[in-house]
Parts: structure tokens; sequence; C-alpha cells
């Protein structure tokens, strides 16, 4: 039979292919780029890894083992089965069990978690087994290896809380200066109370428990002030602390994140950041392979980040809150890094929302901005251009110390604190972000205005200025880390940021 123009079998044909399409688009606008999507996953997945200031491990501290750690686990049924975990964007499902049925099974032990230098596992090379830096890469990759989800495109295999210490022993020759190695020198830029100011923490791990049959906790806690060892952590004002702990009710809604951060005397320079990472390759800030819970790699500019922060603590004038961080390697002349850290670097775009937070960039400090700003119509604007451009939607922005063709005065960035060059564009709220979804004044997100935040992060980091050669092709602009956390910097006393974090997403477009 030949259908023509107007017949009622066209005509609804046409309409329900209509309908199709829209449902296949709608789908395709909410693919999720995490394995967990929301945190929503009952059986959860997180990793643990501390660096010294330049991304390495240097020395690991004693008894303590290689600092990378991992809590992992599924939630079983009393006959031993896993449970369908489908904990969930709606958590209204009814359970296939009654809570009291389940318990959990962790995929990690302590032995594991205490592994270090000279002790062997499945997958150490000869190389890495007394060497620190590689001993915890691959320490990493096993450790990844036992908590790993199977899934599409590719498994994933958790969350990760990184902890750094901002401490640089400039004398000790472990940082490389803008990826190539450089002798000891003497400085006074960066804070070092002496020899082995570097180091590594001491982690406390509470492994993850069911209480009360329907309640799921956990956490990391420690402190780089390694006298305080066999103390109760926290206990001493005077001393340094992290903490991040999770809970969740089992079957309902998202994991929390509870983040705990104080600086102290000795190490008044630390960041914790909560990550989602690339499950292989290289993650923003590192030369090493790998894992993490990105299991697709979002590529500017079709993805946005969903996320509920509340700050309870700020961290001080000088803490560098990072609502969003997004990371990346690529290199000047655009093409990808290959772990070659003299002409590899680390590419970061930070929306920092502390309101103590001053712009650095200045119709008068040209050489804290980047040489130019896109609005969301796509029109360009030079820094020179003192009328239109927005000096206070920057805090800072400087140039890879490797780049040979720069225009103009301009700041490059700190050599030392990756293991290669690195370029930072660093935002503060302002108006003209507003198109994104993000901060548009002072004060937006900060203590006491918890809030869900829907960020067009693919759209704003197209635009954002980078540093290429002249006359090279477009770097594509694929982000291997997302996170959210503080960077508090040196003060002259003590501070205290805390924050929780749930709902993470990183949706592709």
């Amino acid at each position: 039979m030949m259908l023509k123009a107007g017949d009622p079998f066209l005509l609804w044909g046409n309409v329900l292919l209509l309908v199709l399409l829209l449902f296949s688009a709608s789908k395709a606008e909410h693919i999720s780029a995490v394995g967990d999507p929301g945190m929503r996953r009952d059986g959860l997945r997180v990793g643990f890894e501390a660096w010294n200031f330049c991304n390495e491990v240097g020395h690991e501290a004693p008894g303590m083992g290689s600092p990378r750690a991992a809590d992992c686990f599924d939630v079983l049924s009393s006959h031993g089965s896993r449970r369908q975990d489908r904990s969930l964007p709606r958590s209204n499902l009814i359970l296939c069990f009654a809570v009291s049925t389940l318990r959990v099974r962790h995929r990690v032990t302590a032995d594991h978690n205490k592994l270090g230098v000279g002790k062997s596992f499945p997958g150490l090379t000869t190389i890495a087994r007394n060497n620190p830096d590689l001993y915890a890469a691959e320490k990493e990759l096993f450790l990844g290896s036992l908590c790993q989800v199977k899934d599409n495109p590719r498994p994933w295999h958790f969350w990760t809380i990184m902890l750094k210490n901002g401490n640089f022993d400039s004398g000790s020759g472990l940082c490389p200066r803008n990826g190539k190695k450089a002798p000891p020198f003497v400085s006074g830029s960066f804070p070092c109370f002496g020899i082995g100011c570097m180091n590594q923490p001491i982690l406390h791990h509470q492994e993850t428990s069911l209480q009360n049959g329907t309640t799921m906790r956990g956490g990391f806690s420690g402190t780089y002030d390694l006298d305080s060892l066999g103390a109760p952590p926290g206990r001493a004002e005077e001393n340094s602390y992290f903490e991040v702990k999770w809970v969740k009710k089992v079957g309902l809604g998202s994991w929390e994140f509870h983040h705990k951060l104080k600086t102290s005397r000795k190490y008044p320079w630390l960041m914790l950041y909560l990550r989602a990472d690339a499950t292989s390759g290289f993650s923003g800030g590192y030369h090493y392979d790998t894992r993490g819970m990105l299991k697709s790699l979002p590529e500017s500019p079709n993805f946005k980040v969903r996320l509920t922060l509340d700050i309870k603590q700020g961290g001080g004038p000088k803490s560098q809150f990072y609502l969003i961080d997004i990371g990346s390697c690529w290199k000047n002349d655009g093409s990808p890094c290959n772990g070659n850290t003299a002409t590899d670097v680390t590419r970061y775009c930070e929306m920092i929302i502390n309101p103590a937070t001053a712009s650095w960039c200045s119709p008068t400090s040209l050489q804290n901005c980047p040489l130019y700003h896109i609005t969301s119509k796509g029109r360009k604007i030079h820094r020179n251009d003192t009328a239109n451009f927005p000096y206070s939607a920057y805090h800072y922005y400087c140039a890879p110390g490797n780049a040979e063709h720069l225009d103009g005065p301009t700041s490059t960035c700190d050599p030392y604190s990756n293991p290669q060059a690195q370029e930072l564009v660093q935002l503060l709220p302002h108006p003209i972000w507003a198109d994104y979804g993000y901060p548009t004044k002072q004060g937006d997100g900060w203590i006491g205005d918890a809030r869900t935040w829907d960020l067009d992060v693919g759209a704003l980091s197209d635009r954002l200025y980078f540093y290429q050669d002249p006359g090279t092709a477009p770097a594509r602009r694929i982000w291997t880390s997302i996170d959210v956390g503080t960077e508090v910097f040196v003060n002259n006393k003590d501070e205290v940021a805390e924050w929780t974090l749930t709902n993470f997403d990183v949706i592709l477009t």
C-alpha cells in the first residue's frame, strides 16, 4: 500500500518517530560520565592518595606504608548474594531484602592498605619495588583492581580523596623545575620547618560498617605531625588534622561526604579535595597511570557538573575554596600529553568562592590576567580593553613556565608544585558567569548558603583562554580530573575548613 501526504497512517508514524527522537535526545542529555552517578550506589568505592609538594611521595611515613588506601565494599544479603544495587536517583524503590538481613563485604583489607616499599603485591614491577614514587603509583593500580566495577564504556574504580602537603624543602632536590630535574637551592618563598618537612601523613582508617541495619558509615583521618604517632587523631590543638567521613542510609539518597582540614604552625599550607579522576591514563597534575571514577572523559563544551555543597567553615582568608576545579594535560603545541614531563603541561580551571579572595587581575596588573576573555556569545575582549574586560571575574592567571611565545607581560606559574609545567585560570564569582550557572556575586555558595549547583563547566571551559604555541591546531580540551575542595595557603594562625559534598555527578550533554 502506498501512503500519500496527509494520510493519517503517515501522520501518526511521523508523530511516533518524533516522540522516539525526543526521548532518545532526552536520554542522551543525561548520560553520566562517572560510574556512580550522584553518589547513590550503596556499594561504595573510595580511594585515598596523599602527595608531597610536587605531587610525588618522596618518603613514606613510618609504619604507614605507601600513602595510598581504599575502602571498597559490596552490600550482601544474609545468604551471601550481592544486593541489586539500584540506589538510585529514584530512591522510592522497595528493597529486595529486609534491611536487617544485609551485611557489608569489603574488597580491600587492612594489609592491602598498609602495603609499603619492599612489600610485594600482584603486578608490582621490579623497578618500583623500592622506589616510593613508583610504588605508590603501582599500588593505586592494584587497589583499583580490587575495587573495579564492570561497566560501559569501560570499568571504573573509586571516588578519590586527595590530600597534599604544601611544605617544600628546596634543599632536598626532590622536586623538578617545570618538569626537569633541578638541583637543591635556597629559598624563603616556601614553608618548611626543616629537614623532613615534606613528609607523608599518619593515616587512620575507619572501615565502613553497617549500623543498626540501616546506616553505613566510614572514613579516613589523620595528621601530618609525625610526633603525634600513637595519640588519638585531632586531639592536640596544635597539630594539623584532616578527616573525610561518609554516611548513607541503605537504599536511600546520596552518600554524604563530610570533610575537615586544619593547618598548623608546622603545616600551614594543606590541600584536601574529593575528585572524580580518569579510570586510566594521566589524571590532572600527575604523570602516572591512575584509577578513578570517570568512565568517560568529558570534553569541552559538552558536559555539565551537578553537586550539592554545604560549607560550614571556610579555612580563613587564604583558603582558595574551589567550587569546582577541572584539570587536564596537553602540550603547548596542542598535542596530548605522553608522560614526557619536560614538554607536558598540566592545565587547571578553578572557581574560587571564598569571598575573602581578591582579584589580582586588574588594568594595572595585566600580567595576572589571561590574554583575552570570551563572552558566552563568542565576543573576544582583549585584556588591554580596559572599558570592557571583566578584570574582577579573574583571581589570577599564570602561563606555563615552558611557554616560548608569551604575548606581553605574563606571570608564569610556580615551576615546582607539579611534576611538569602548569597553567592556571582562576575565576571569581561575577555576573559574567551567569550564563553557565556559576556564582555571580561574592558570598554565593559560601557559609550559610548551601546549594545544589548545575554548572555548565563544558561550555565555560571551552571559552577560556589557555596558552598555545602560534600556528598550532587547537588542543582538544578533554578533562581527566574534576574535584571540589580547598587549598589553605600559608597563614599566621591555624585555620579550619569544613564542608559537606553530596550528589556529585558529571553529565555528558
